[in-house]
């Protein structure tokens, strides 16, 4: 019997990057270096005359920001260059790892904690642990979840730049409307907000998007419920559980009682924020600075996205400094790299201007990020959760658990029929990607 069609279509898309893989890895991996170099002596601007490329995806609004500290990094060192190559986030994974395994991939590169394991299975970054020791950070500099969440395989892969995480975003003009002085922190609170602003005039107060950011709203439901979206061993899907039943729901009553228009498209709702059709919305804190610049006339307030469960809890993501794997390794650019990292993590506040939270302690402590509007979400970043480090699982995401969410949200499937027909396709792939990579999750 042949199998059904999405199932043949995983098979060729799994031989498909296998063969990729084999391309970009062969026997080249062999001859990559796991070792980070020398310690770093003194302020390691001391040696030689060193050039180091760095390589990120931050071509938007976050760009100029990312440009203006490394500007000031070569400033004020006088032996080392940073030369710079920003790419789309679309094909800069593709382009790293295919670059690391021709022997010609950077010192250096910003990558985001959701792809550190899979970057760290395909031998194109090195474990960081022993440098973050000689650049003389501790555990106790950054917060515990975000700690964990870089470990992978018994090393740590990366060191935290930020943490960027979604937010709940409020029309002030709005809710002063309804009588309202300041946004709800818990679900039932929430819903009498939505009841008040129903009743001041706004239809639809709160829209519920089926794509991009609905799946990252879900997670944190789910988080905030007591589920997982994947099990420990990174072999399965649980996000069908019935604590994932219950949030899908939640978000999917949104529509049913009128709160949310039907069938809003990608951004839809951030777009009906800006232009004042709706009077909450939940969206990445990396809006920030957009709606200072396309919406200054728009009076909104930030905070917690609202905890509609058992506790407090949001999805979050963050940039992470890494150091790639090298054919030949050169002691004076890895000492410069890690040079460079360094000044980097203890200049994150400079960075926080981009909408982020810097991971580092001091920097979000410091005066210039309180002062910053995400500085209202700073306290909740032991509550933030990253999403588990398996290889592959964002490909996993996209092609199974955000389709369940937008199936849902769209009334074509209800949420326990559409979680447990992604789920069922999520297995398929862990496993074969568990067989790809070839590595011990346990």
């Amino acid at each position: 019997m042949a199998a059904p069609t999405h199932r043949r279509r995983l098979l060729v898309r799994v031989a498909v990057t296998f063969v990729l893989l084999l391309a970009f890895g062969g026997c080249a991996s062999a001859d990559l270096s796991t070792d980070t170099g020398p310690p770093i002596e003194g302020s390691g601007d001391a040696g030689p005359p060193v050039t180091i490329q760095y390589w990120n995806g931050f071509t938007g609004g976050d760009g100029p920001y990312m440009r203006a500290m490394v500007d000031e990094f070569n400033k004020t060192h006088q032996n080392i260059t940073v030369e710079s190559n920003t790419l789309g986030w679309t094909d800069f994974y593709q382009r790293i790892v295919a670059a690391v395994h021709a022997g010609q991939g950077p010192d250096v590169a910003a990558m985001q904690l959701d792809n550190l394991a899979t970057q760290a299975a395909r031998s194109v970054i090195v474990p960081m642990e022993g440098a973050i020791t000689e650049m003389g950070f501790t555990a106790e500099d950054f917060p515990q979840t975000l700690v964990d969440a870089t470990e992978f395989n018994g090393h740590v892969w990366g060191v935290p730049l930020d943490s960027h995480t979604i937010a709940s975003y409020a029309n002030t003009d709005q809710l002063a409307k309804a009588g309202v002085d300041e946004q709800a922190s818990t679900g039932t609170a929430f819903e009498s907000q939505l009841a008040a602003l129903q009743e001041a005039g706004i239809a639809t107060p709160f829209w519920m998007p089926n794509q991009w950011p609905a799946h990252l709203m879900f997670l944190s439901l789910l988080w905030q419920n007591g589920g997982q979206p994947y099990s420990a061993d990174g072999l399965k899907a649980t996000y069908n559980s019935p604590e994932g039943v219950e949030a899908l729901t939640w978000m999917v009553d949104q529509v049913k009682q009128g709160v949310s228009p039907t069938n809003v498209a990608k951004d839809s709702q951030y777009l009906a924020f800006k232009n004042g059709e709706n009077a909450v919305t939940w969206d990445g804190i990396w809006q920030i600075n957009d709606l200072k610049d396309t919406a200054p006339g728009l009076k909104w307030s930030l905070a917690p996205i609202p905890t509609a469960f058992g506790k407090p809890a949001a999805w979050a993501n963050s940039h992470q400094l890494v150091m790639l794997s090298q054919r030949s390794p050169d002691a004076n650019a890895q000492q410069a790299s890690k040079t460079f990292i360094k000044w980097m993590i203890e200049h994150s506040q400079e960075w926080a201007g981009a909408g982020m939270i810097p991971a580092y302690n001091p920097a979000r402590n410091s005066a210039e990020f309180t002062s910053m509007p995400q500085s209202a979400l700073a306290a909740e970043v032991e509550n933030f959760h990253y999403i588990p480090s398996i290889p592959g699982i964002g490909d996993v995401n996209a092609q199974t658990l955000e389709l369940a969410v937008s199936e849902a949200i769209l009334g074509r499937q209800t949420p326990q029929a559409a979680l447990d027909q992604q789920a069922a396709r999520a297995d398929d792939i862990l496993a074969s990607n568990a067989e790809k990579f070839a590595t011990n999750q346990g």
